[in-house]
């Protein structure tokens, strides 16, 4: 199978630059078309590579791609879960060349998706392809690949409870997260979850002139300055009454297994341009963005932001914030509990609403099961080393989901880097990782297959 994978490995690099080229932005209305264009590209790249059948499923919102490869009814089935949507590009300056026009420098392929989440997806493709020109085929594998997994996954959610028979497997395989570096492979074991709300701070009934009211009349944007600064307190921790009160706090044994995982601060801080890192007083880096809960604000705006001046006095205030959860936090109950902080936080002299987004419930996976045992053995051949089991900072609201719709758990095997900048300018993805998270596919397949039947 590898000389395979080393032969078409260029023609695979460039079937993936030509669906990376199509902006598939879930959250901006006026990319709909390209949507429906991303999806198309990948059923017939289902096809392509040797599905039995692919289609294109509509939904109220984007469509969501469904295809198999069903070889053996005795066989176990492995359902691959992907999402073809990326994140908006903006800020569309700071990219060093065009993020819908692929281009490897480095040995990265720099776009939009690079690495999140269609790069990661066209592996399983591939790995589809190879198997089946290989005649290597040990398990069947079913395909579910959406596009609305950035704006919240609502209407896969509808789909999967819709469609339980179509989807019924043995596992969940997905590769969406990352490893440690290439030269030490991982296993992620967790996901936090998360609760996403915007916020609205009300004063005026119009725009005001600083001048003339500014001292005698509440800014709505100093207000939200104010309240967001009181949703924590000077050793990092969250405010918000109740917030703690579910958190499985892991024994220092467990603290001490995380620690041994290959970590320099230095190097984070370096990558970052950091003089030092900040959060939650009493944990470590590697603790904070896994096992700890966390809240920040991912955007904020008010009153006049164009070139030049305007002295406004604003009559709203806004903020997008997020929070993300660890076991047995609830992303609803959380979202009220902010509801109910935030809303006693505000003065009289302003009004306040809040609106949840989407949310989604954090995710430990059992490391026991037959199927990360053979995502184990895959990379050790692969990576001629063991796979470390780490817990993830991100969130993939749709595992939880899995679980409780379909019965399923979930195999997160990964490939990106922490470094890949998604979801932010210059977005980019190892070639290396590309082709060595094909191989590595098809040896989790094989074990897989093995392991069931054993």
């Amino acid at each position: 199978m590898n000389s395979y994978i080393e032969e078409n490995k260029t023609r695979f690099l460039e079937e993936l630059f030509d669906w990376l080229r199509i902006p598939s932005i879930s959250a901006k209305s006026e990319h709909k078309a390209d949507m429906i264009k991303a999806a198309e590209y990948a059923r017939e790249a289902l096809m392509q590579a040797g599905a039995d059948q692919a289609e294109v499923c509509q939904t109220p919102g984007h469509p969501i791609v469904y295809g198999e490869k069903l070889v053996d009814p005795t066989l176990p089935t492995v359902l691959v879960y992907g999402h073809y949507d990326v994140q908006p590009a903006d800020p569309l300056e700071l990219w060093h060349t065009p993020p819908f026009e692929p281009q490897v420098r480095d040995g990265k392929i720099y776009a939009r998706g690079a690495c999140d989440d269609k790069g990661q997806v066209y592996m399983h493709i591939k790995a589809l392809e190879t198997m089946v020109k290989s005649d290597s085929l040990s398990c069947n594998i079913k395909f579910m690949i959406e596009g609305e997994e950035e704006v919240g996954s609502d209407n896969l959610a509808i789909f999967v409870k819709d469609n339980k028979e179509k989807l019924k497997a043995d596992i969940i395989l997905i590769s969406d997260t990352s490893i440690i570096d290439n030269d030490n492979p991982s296993i992620t074991t967790g996901l936090r979850g998360i609760a996403y709300v915007e916020v609205e701070v009300s004063g005026p009934n119009k725009d005001l002139h600083s001048g003339v009211y500014g001292g005698a009349v509440d800014n709505p944007a100093n207000v939200l300055c104010e309240m967001v600064a009181r949703l924590k307190d000077k050793d990092g921790k969250i405010t918000i009454p109740g917030f703690y009160d579910k958190v499985v706090v892991l024994s220092q044994q467990e603290r001490s297994e995380l620690a041994k995982r290959p970590f320099s601060l230095d190097e984070y801080k370096k990558e970052l341009g950091l003089q030092a890192v900040h959060g939650e007083k009493d944990y470590s880096t590697i603790e904070r963005v896994g096992i700890r809960p966390s809240l920040d604000v991912n955007g904020m705006w008010s009153g006049y932001i164009g070139e030049g001046a305007k002295t406004v006095l604003p009559d709203k205030a806004f903020a997008k914030i997020s929070m993300r959860l660890v076991p047995n936090q609830d992303s609803d109950e959380i979202a009220e509990l902010f509801t109910r902080y935030f809303h006693s936080l505000a003065p009289a002299t302003v009004k306040v609403s809040v609106k949840k987004h989407h949310g989604g419930q954090p995710v430990v996976t059992n490391i026991n099961s037959t199927a990360f045992r053979a995502a184990s053995a895959a990379f050790e051949e692969a990576w001629g080393k063991p796979a470390i089991p780490t817990r993830e900072g991100g969130s993939i609201p749709i595992v939880a989901l899995f679980r409780q719709e379909l019965g399923l758990d979930s195999v997160l095997m990964g490939f990106g880097l922490d470094s890949d900048a998604i979801h932010s300018p210059n977005e980019h993805y190892g070639v290396f990782n590309f082709v060595k998270g094909i191989e590595t596919i098809t040896l989790f397949h094989k074990y897989y297959g093995k392991g069931k039947r054993s």
